[in-house]
């Protein structure tokens, strides 16, 4: 194809996909010139977002695709990454105005509508697929994508051949049939019935719509409600499971590794790719579920503080050797704790004694870390920066000098604060800037209770909220309100597990997995032979030398709970399901325990209820936030930062 056809055909393709309703409404109305309802007016009212369900079409199908900039590619390769996609088949020199262009423009419109939907825009994609390789070339491609530009991730794609493009118009069930002349000549055109997919990030496709109802208030509808329905963790094999985010998971996921049958679910990193969002939304306008977030009056929280905040905690070279950022204990995909270790490990691998808490919704704790010694995050950021056996530097001085050295960092701080530099306190601003952004609700409860829609939450999990509330009396630290739940009364609590590890209370033996369906019981003396003993930790007393305050630790809070195993201060405890049975049988009884703990008599069918109740306490937003994390650089270190000099010899690139 010549590139004047093909600025032809991207003129062609601009004028039907954006004007075509307007001059529609312009034609003679004895007339008629159009059919599609987007042109003139939607022949029903989208329905509420959540309000009704859409159902498991099935698997979309994979192919070889080739994108704009000619890059070869598999399709599934742009879905299934967190978002909701919108698939349409079309050809560039289409003109049959209820056709391609119509696609494109209820696309277009599509992009326009959310420009003023930042939660949903960071989680929407578009897709047109040529179905016309022969001429649409990934530059016809990329100048038909010229026309459409305005903000959004809307791809323009076509494929190698037609030979690649059938197996895929045959998977979606795409019926295309190139026109002949009456000589039996082919002509430029196909006969085609309209057909465009909007599939969820499991890769199922939720909907398909044909001309009479491709419109884009109900697309977005569906598109909010079938992230609900993930979010909610519909599974296709029972109604009543919950699942985590797509995103949220941990690099190796071992769950079930003591099974025979165990087959590896880890995650290529490489292949992972981010989405920056706009975090300041989640703040302005806190998910369902969630009050206001307190800002304190001396940080206002800004674009720049967010940015310069995100930047500093995933930015290894905040590190004594370069090595280590907050981001590696607090592992986005891991509900930003890490679920592979039950213990925090630091620079070099030195270990800590106290598992990583979860950074979702600290902006609302007055109390942080698990013994609660630090009160703001402003102060908070600097334990973890200065403590030896986690980023190890050795001064607040050395942190901020080695900051002001780093080229990335010329002028942020100044832009951020008003022309103030790198200070510890300019330092901890930024961070607690960013951490107060990673606010999640708009769980299936916080639908559920507070949206009042009755189908959003499964039965096993309404079952759950009234053993939570009632007979197991969760809520009496794990705290609800009327308006919102922060499921934390943010106070210390002795329940008994810091207690049990001081004194040194073990079983007998200990069940180790040595493979999959392979289990030998180990003596605790053999054990402890080949171990170091655990470090002492008495919790809150360390802060307040009480003796009362011994062994009570922060309630944490259970939004999001299902992503942040391993569970307790220590990490003991390794499944939702454990943490039921500890609370179930009492605790672990000592003279300071606190008297809410006792036995709750639960039953086994209880325990799964509860369960259930807390597996649907995971956000709506989380993908959206973990997205945002990944698209986050990690401070790679380079010529020009400070320590090159120290950590590459003479002549190494």
């Amino acid at each position: 194809m010549t590139f004047s056809r093909a600025l032809l055909t991207l003129g062609a393709a601009a004028m039907f996909a954006v004007t075509s309703w307007h001059a529609a409404t312009a034609a003679d109305p004895e007339q008629p010139v159009v059919l599609a309802p987007f042109y003139t007016k939607s022949e029903f009212e989208p329905p509420p977002p959540g309000s009704y369900a859409l159902p498991d079409l099935g698997e979309a199908a994979d192919g070889t695709v080739v994108d704009a900039s000619g890059r070869v590619m598999r399709l599934h390769e742009l879905l299934g990454d967190g978002k909701m996609v919108l698939l349409s088949f079309i050809y560039s020199t289409c003109n049959d105005i209820n056709g391609c262009p119509l696609a494109t423009a209820v696309m277009y419109s599509v992009q326009q509508k959310l420009r003023d939907r930042p939660e949903l825009r960071d989680r929407f994609r578009m897709l047109s697929l040529s179905f016309d390789p022969t001429y649409d070339t990934p530059e016809v491609m990329r100048l038909y994508g010229t026309g459409f530009e305005g903000g959004g991730d809307w791809r323009f794609l076509t494929t190698a051949s037609p030979d690649a493009l059938q197996p895929i118009l045959d998977a979606y069930g795409q019926s295309v049939i190139r026109d002949i002349d009456e000589q039996g000549k082919a002509l430029p055109s196909f006969t085609h019935i309209l057909r465009v997919f909007l599939i969820d990030p499991e890769r199922r496709i939720r909907n398909i719509y044909s001309v009479s109802f491709l419109n884009p208030d109900l697309i977005i509808n569906d598109a909010i409600t079938a992230l609900q329905t993930v979010a909610s963790g519909e599974r296709r094999a029972s109604d009543e499971s919950l699942k985590a985010p797509l995103l949220s998971t941990a690099g190796d996921n071992k769950d079930g590794y003591g099974d025979e049958s165990y087959a590896t679910r880890s995650k290529e990193l490489l292949r992972r790719t981010g989405t920056k969002a706009d975090l300041m939304h989640f703040v302005e306008a806190p998910p369902l579920g969630l009050p206001a977030v307190p800002i304190p009056a001396d940080n206002a929280i800004t674009h720049d503080k967010i940015e310069l905040g995100r930047k500093l905690f995933f930015d290894r070279r905040l590190s004594l050797n370069d090595t280590f950022s907050c981001a590696m204990c607090h592992v986005p995909e891991q509900g930003f704790t890490s679920h592979e270790v039950s213990k925090a490990v630091g620079v070099e691998g030195r270990s800590h004694r106290r598992n990583s808490p979860t950074v979702y919704n600290v902006a609302y704790l007055t109390k942080l870390f698990h013994d609660g010694r630090e009160e703001s995050l402003e102060q908070q950021v600097w334990g973890p920066l200065l403590a030896h056996n986690e980023m190890a530097n050795p001064s607040v001085g050395a942190v901020t000098g080695k900051i002001r050295k780093i080229p990335e960092y010329r002028g942020l701080f100044e832009q951020a604060f008003d022309g103030r530099g790198v200070s510890m306190e300019t330092i901890g601003m930024a961070l607690a800037s960013y951490q107060r952004t990673l606010v999640s609700a708009d769980s299936a409860f916080d639908r559920w209770y507070y949206g009042k829609q009755e189908t959003a939450l499964p039965e096993s999990a309404k079952r759950g909220f009234n053993l939570f509330t009632g007979k197991a009396g969760c809520v009496a630290c794990h705290t609800i309100n009327e308006e919102y739940a922060l499921f934390t009364d943010d106070q210390m609590h002795n329940t008994g597990m810091g207690y049990r590890e001081s004194m040194g209370i073990k079983p007998p033996t200990e069940r180790v997995v040595l493979a999959p369906g392979v289990f030998v019981d180990v003596d605790r003396e053999v054990i402890d032979s080949v171990g170091l003993a655990p470090p002492a930790d008495v919790g809150l007393y360390e802060v307040t030398q009480n003796p009362y305050d011994r062994w009570k630790y922060r309630t944490p809070s259970l939004r999001n709970v299902a992503l942040t195993a391993p569970y307790m201060h220590n990490g003991s405890i390794g499944s939702l399901r454990q943490v039921v049975e500890f609370y179930n049988g009492g605790g672990v009884a000592n003279e300071l325990l606190d008297p809410r703990i006792r036995p709750l008599g639960l039953s086994d069918a209880e325990i799964d209820d509860l369960v259930a109740f807390m597996q649907s306490l995971t956000g709506s937003n989380v993908d959206v936030i973990v997205a945002d994390a990944f698209a986050a650089p990690v401070g790679d270190v380079t010529r020009d930062d400070p320590n090159w000099a120290h950590e590459h010899v003479a002549g190494d690139d």
